[in-house]
């Protein structure tokens, strides 16, 4: 099991900052205001980046007068650990179920492209011996 701080513990505005963040590769209070919907205070932003850094998600850089804030865990690795921790909680671990949920046609259609796109996926998985 990883290190990595669970992405599922992130509010949503939390969630939003980490976005823009990843986005930027690095991240000043006032860059996230100026990207997040309806942003909430100054003060507001500063504090909940403070609480990311507290709990593993940011760390921060002096850049003159001001912090810059990066990710601490590569994003491909955070979406990994947030979809792992899905399938477990909402699909009793069953990366069958989660796929199946999401071919639904209920839930969106897919195009052609975006079909054969997962389909080579599992192709290759196949491959490889997943």
């Amino acid at each position: 099991m990883s290190n990595a701080p669970a992405a599922t513990d992130l509010s949503r505005r939390e969630r939003q900052i980490m976005d823009v963040v990843y986005r930027l590769s690095k991240a000043s209070v006032t860059d996230v205001l100026e990207r997040i919907p309806e942003p909430p205070s100054y003060s507001a932003v500063r504090a909940l980046m403070r609480i990311l850094e507290e709990k593993g998600h940011l760390r921060h850089e002096q850049d003159g007068p001001r912090y810059l804030y990066l990710p601490t865990v590569p994003r491909e690795s955070a979406r990994r650990n947030a979809l792992s921790h899905m399938v477990r909680t909402f699909f009793g671990g069953s990366t069958e179920a989660a796929v199946a949920a999401l071919l639904d046609p209920g839930n969106h259609r897919l195009s052609e492209t975006e079909l054969d796109r997962i389909s080579d996926l599992i192709d290759q998985a196949r491959i490889q011996g997943r």
